[in-house]
């Protein structure tokens, strides 16, 4: 049993021991100063010069430097990686210095180091880890989540774990790390599922006593066992926001000058130097009283880092309130990964119709064709307030076909081209879905009156219609814009209700309030249509080899009063969710052809791209040794291997579960991109779901993404005129939805770990069953099974 115990000092949140060495940077201001003695009146740099801009093209070009996206290790954060460019193990950078002041998530220029300085890989403590919630990467199309059916209740003999909450169990920091699935026999009776990650050690990368489970056993091994090492000579573009939550210290040494000019900033996510703030910055009397502060979290933007300095130079934006709360916690995870989450301004709600309720104009009505007379529904999260999608099925009168309908807010109508509105939006970029609240993509009004689907109000819609068979096969394709009038708002409990009662009627009492132009009946008979043939789509889609990895994803149950975090629970995922997702996938790949069709050059699809080989090999390889028939040579043969390997029980679920998270590390994220800037078509193709061309248009109220499709799609179907942005404007525009959609999904992950580690807090410990996911020397780590959640178990804990 794994007793999930929460002691959670307050001054030191997010998984920050109280004791850390030097966070991040060389010296702290304590050390001796020796390095920034005065040489001849000059400081001594630590950090080298920039290269030019000249001398990074021209090195890009000759191939002897190399381009990628910086990833800091969170559990260590000396070590530093960017992805090979030929999808082989990852470049190694290590240590503050070689990064050269570059900070997590930004795009650097590095130049590999000599090969005598490259990084010897120790069989046994295979490649570094980047150790995290891995499920991070996978995208959306890829993980469902669904429900352990079993109460993880386990025998009551058996020791109890103890495991801290710390505020972090956001380790999700890119989860196509460099983990290795190595296995070492010395450890494989510890639990028959073992993964050796990384030295443990969080000392320098030169201890000696690598491994205590494993005699060493280092027979000579060519360059398999060496990582390329590389430092960053130029920063591209700097992507991490610059910001971060933490708090305030006084410097150490009480005589120095800086001390009496500055305080000293010390970021609560290691990958951040510290950080110099004036003292002007500082709340007034925290000079003479700076342990009032100990609790405060604060946020600091970082305003230069001179080459001379181990540390940045920053100014301190505001106080954001005591540490460990829901809000200022919340505040600081949102402007650390720079989610604008300030009020639209005066100039944007001028874009809006004035003076709601707004009714359509007649001359928009006479362009459509009119949908308000279809039996129309939503089914969504019962909580929702943005109803992007509609669906609708009647059976055609030779009775063994059906029109089915998928209606999505027609939010370009509302947007115009280059408004002040569009400008804000694309920025934006997507929503913000946090445990607690939306940061809204649109202003409020736009999100949850005017484009909303509500029920029983007429609504602008842009249309995918079919013509289907019951299995699902296409016969006939309209797109066009349309208008609807919902006759209901089902959630997916409503839906699921229908479902299955095939037979007897749903009871009205449990069922939302109707149109009176369409009966209970009506609508129950289309959710069973539409539930027999999405079945049938996802039974095609599964055999035609896509793949889903179920990754656990948990609900909280909030206060009403406090807000905070009263019991939590795995979201549960079930044929309603399953229905909307088939008909949604199936009007993206529609949408996908056609306007890839219209605009070869300018169409915004999505692509997947396969995983990544090496780590891929590498778990193919602990696979084969822990004797598990895993068949990796496609998506679809990996999706009939995990669905096939594991029984019902107890513990094959649980494998299933630890199994399937190992498999979503060596997984890329999905990207958006403009077909004209790729040249080769391969490239375009969806991995998970193993289809040539993918899109999104489903969700434009709370996506940047769909909206320009929505725009594609109306010039391919003669509504506006056709695009005139060239490609590389829309790569860009793409590359900016891919960042803003990452750092949403981090928003989103550390959101829920910090509600987790304060429902921990409130009402632990809890206990919960884990299985080991991997062990290390000092440590081991665990999958949390009733929560989905992992932990490093420290052996001396």
């Amino acid at each position: 049993m794994s007793h999930l115990d929460c002691r959670l000092n307050p001054g030191t949140p997010r998984g920050v021991s109280s004791v850390v060495g030097p966070h991040g940077v060389g010296a702290s201001p304590g050390d001796k100063k020796s390095k920034n003695k005065s040489v001849r009146g000059k400081k001594k740099s630590i950090f080298e010069t920039y290269m030019s801009k000249e001398d990074v093209s021209e090195g890009l070009k000759r191939g002897t430097l190399i381009q990628g996206v910086l990833r800091i290790n969170p559990k260590k954060f000396h070590e530093a990686f960017i992805p090979s460019p030929d999808g082989d193990r990852d470049i190694f950078i290590d240590g503050v210095v070689a990064r050269n002041r570059a900070l997590n998530g930004d795009l650097v220029v590095v130049k590999l180091l000599p090969e005598e300085r490259w990084q010897v890989i120790k069989p046994e403590s295979c490649d570094k880890e980047t150790d995290g919630a891995y499920e991070s990467d996978l995208p959306e199309e890829l993980c469902g989540s669904h429900l352990l059916q079993q109460s993880l209740k386990g025998d009551n003999d058996s020791p109890d774990v103890i495991i801290e909450a710390q505020f972090d169990d956001s380790d999700s920091e890119d989860g196509h790390g460099n983990t290795q699935s190595v296995l070492v026999d010395g450890v494989k009776k510890l639990s028959g599922w073992v993964h050796e990650k990384g030295k443990e050690d969080a000392g320098a990368s030169g201890t000696k006593d690598e491994s205590t489970s494993v005699a060493q056993d280092t027979r000579a091994l060519p360059e398999k066992s060496l990582q390329r090492s590389a430092k960053v000579v130029y920063i591209v573009e700097k992507k991490h926001s610059r910001a971060a939550a933490g708090f305030l210290k006084l410097l150490a040494d009480k005589n120095s000058e800086l001390f009496k000019k500055y305080a000293l900033f010390s970021p609560s996510d290691h990958r951040v130097p510290r950080i110099y703030v004036p003292l002007k910055d500082c709340p007034q009397d925290f000079v003479t009283r700076p342990k009032d502060y100990a609790d405060t979290l604060f946020v600091c933007r970082i305003v230069d880092w001179k080459e001379d300095s181990n540390f940045a130079l920053g100014h301190l934006a505001k106080s954001l309130g005591q540490a460990g709360e829901i809000e200022p916690e919340t505040e600081g995870i949102l402007t650390e990964y720079g989610v604008d989450f300030s009020d639209f301004s005066s100039e944007v709600l001028e874009c809006l119709p004035q003076g709601l309720p707004w009714t359509i104009p007649p001359e928009e009505l006479s362009k459509r064709r009119d949908l308000r007379k279809d039996c129309v529904f939503t089914i969504d999260p019962s909580t929702a307030r943005d109803l992007d999608d509609a669906l609708s099925c009647k059976p055609l009168a030779d009775g063994n076909a059906y029109e089915v309908g998928v209606h999505i807010a027609d939010v370009s109508y509302f947007v115009p081209e280059e408004s002040d509105l569009d400008k804000v939006a694309a920025e934006r970029a997507t929503s913000v879905y946090l445990v607690q609240k939306v940061v809204p993509m649109l202003p409020r009004p736009l999100c949850e009156e005017l484009c909303s689907l509500n029920p029983m109000t007429d609504k602008l819609t842009f249309s995918v219609i079919w013509t289907l068979t019951p299995e699902g096969k296409i016969l006939d394709e309209w797109f066009g814009r349309t208008v609807i009038c919902s006759c209901t708002k089902l959630s997916y409990e409503h839906a699921q209700s229908m479902i299955e009662s095939p037979t007897e009627s749903v009871p009205g009492a449990e069922l939302p309030p109707m149109s009176p132009e369409h009966t209970r009946e009506e609508v129950h008979q289309a959710v069973l249509s539409l539930h027999r043939i999405a079945k049938e789509l996802r039974k095609q889609r599964f055999s035609d080899g896509a793949l889903r990895l179920d990754q656990l994803k948990l609900a909280f149950t909030l206060d009403h009063e406090t807000g905070l975090p009263q019991g939590c629970h795995i979201y549960e995922y079930r044929d309603s969710n399953k229905l909307v997702e088939e008909f949604m996938l199936l009007a993206n790949m529609a949408v996908a052809h056609k306007i890839y069709r219209a605009f070869p050059e300018r169409a915004l699809l999505r692509r997947h791209p396969p995983p990544q080989t090496k780590m891929l090999s590498d778990l193919e390889e602990f696979c084969d040794q822990m004797g598990l028939p895993m068949d990796f040579s496609s998506a679809g043969a990996l999706n009939k291997s995990l669905t096939k390997l594991f029984g019902n029980d107890k513990y094959s679920l649980a494998r299933k579960e630890v199994l399937t998270n190992m498999c979503s590390r060596p997984m890329q994220m999905a990207q958006y991109f403009c077909s004209g800037a790729l040249q080769d078509q391969e490239q375009f193709r969806h991995y998970a779901l193993n289809v040539p061309l993918y899109t999104h248009f489903t969700s434009p109220i709370r996506r940047f993404a769909d909206i320009m499709v929505h725009r594609l799609l109306a010039a391919a179907l003669g509504y506006r005129e056709p695009p005139g942005v060239e490609p590389d404007a829309l790569q860009k525009q793409a590359d900016h939805c891919n960042d803003r959609r990452m750092a949403s999904k981090r928003v989103q992950e550390l959101s829920t770990s910090l509600f987790f580690a304060v429902l921990v807090k409130e009402s632990g410990p809890l206990e919960s069953e884990a299985m080991v996911l991997g062990v290390l020397n000092q440590a081991f780590d665990v999958l949390v099974l009733r929560y989905g959640v992992q932990k490093r178990i420290y052996c001396n804990a």
